[in-house]
């Protein structure tokens, strides 16, 4: 038996279940938009003082950073989101969301309670390993919460990382650990486009530029980006995701706006894809007769690709197949989601992200399909309202992340 999962099992056989699902079920019921989470950072900071941890707290505004070791060794951080999502929570759960049209639909409510438990585990553990241990509770990650701690200073206010270990949550049945050495997550941008009509009365409809209409011609011409521009052995989701235009029935607008997403794996295809949209915004508009050229403008902010760097990614992986079971640790490839988890380390700093399944086993049986991938495409995913994950994986994801570090720190 190698020496982190010898530690785990020894440092974690005191976990409490219900402990762990009190503080869980909590969280639940208390969601808070990205930015907001006070209540959440709070709870957080509290159980790292109360573990030994020295604490900053409001670092990017609600951000939480713990530090535990004595800077002789390897510097070992630890990353949990803290954000909930503006969803109405549907899954009838007891705890279910007190907070009207806010949920935590993806599962970052587990993500602190993780990081909390596997922070204490090994804080109560300390004489068993060498090195600095940081925990990160990051707000925003939805909306790029990883990269306003970096310009807080995050990388210059504490210690250095020698790597960055974080997990997520994901649909699956509960109990896999889905590990995927080099690119696992797709970069991700945010395209606003603005469709310039002529307004008037919806009676005199020749009047008029309807930029309804021709928004409605550059919804379904993006359509065919994909699907006839990008080659089949390329990855690239292209996702009209808000339409607003119009205030009344009998009112033609002046203007239309559409929000794009768009996630991609290579810079060549983002690039294409990112050209394309342009030339068929304008190229709508000027079939349309708008009076102003329309304005594509790309969003401030996205999201890089996540990569895992291989040698750490199989060192962790290892010891999760060690610990968990090999027939449990799977390579499920790279996803088309998209992180800033890679922004909170400087450049060159390696990380390893990895994925715990959580759908309950009654829920992954109902589904339809045959194969993993049916089911998969069948059950409430992460951003649904009906996202439920099983709070058997409760314990487990806390062995996962105390394993992880132990590989570094017990080094």
């Amino acid at each position: 038996m190698t020496e982190p999962v010898r530690l785990t099992r020894e440092l974690t056989s005191a976990l409490d279940h219900e402990e762990l699902a009190g503080f869980y079920e909590d969280l639940h019921r208390h969601p808070e938009l990205g930015f907001q989470e006070h209540r959440t950072a709070a709870k957080l900071a509290l159980r790292l003082r109360a573990a030994g941890f020295t604490v900053t707290e409001g670092v990017a505004g609600t951000g939480v950073v713990g530090v535990l070791g004595d800077g002789d060794g390897p510097v070992v951080w630890l990353r949990g989101d803290m954000d909930a999502l503006p969803v109405r929570e549907a899954t009838g759960l007891p705890y279910a969301s007190t907070v009207d049209g806010v949920m935590h639909a993806c599962g970052h409510d587990l993500h602190v309670t993780w990081l909390a438990a596997a922070a204490e585990v090994l804080a109560a553990g300390r004489d068993a390993w060498s090195g600095t241990l940081v925990v990160v509770g990051q707000p925003a990650e939805e909306t790029g919460g990883g990269a306003a701690m970096a310009a807080d200073g995050l990388h210059e206010r504490f210690p250095r990382a020698d790597v960055l270990l974080g997990q997520h949550v994901t649909p699956g049945l509960a109990g896999l650990y889905a590990h995927t050495p080099g690119l696992i997550m797709s970069a991700s941008d945010n395209i606003d486009v603005v469709v310039h009509g002529v307004g008037g009365h919806g009676s005199r409809p020749e009047a008029t530029v309807d930029p309804v209409v021709t928004a409605a011609h550059v919804v379904t011409r993006l359509q065919t980006v994909v699907s006839r521009e990008i080659a089949a052995k390329d990855s690239a989701v292209l996702t009209v995701g808000e339409f607003h235009a119009g205030t009344k029935p009998n009112v033609i607008p002046a203007e239309a706006r559409l929000a794009l997403n768009l996630r991609t794996q290579d810079p060549a295809v983002r690039a294409r894809v990112l050209a394309a949209v342009r030339r068929i915004v304008e190229g709508e508009c000027a079939a349309a007769g708008c009076p102003v050229p329309p304005e594509v403008t790309l969003r401030s902010g996205g999201y890089p690709v996540t990569v895992n760097d291989p040698e750490l990614d199989a060192e962790i992986a290892a010891v999760h197949r060690e610990l968990l079971g090999a027939e449990r640790v799977l390579d499920l490839g790279p996803a088309m989601g998209s992180e800033d988890f890679s922004l909170l380390v400087p450049q060159g700093v390696p990380y390893d992200y990895w994925f715990v399944t959580s759908t309950p086993a009654e829920v992954w049986e109902a589904a339809p399909g045959e194969g993993l991938l049916e089911k998969f495409a069948a059950v409430p995913s992460n951003h649904s309202p009906l996202f439920a994950p099983d709070p058997s994986v409760l314990v487990p994801g806390v062995h996962t992340l105390v394993s992880a570090a132990l590989s570094r720190l017990s080094a």
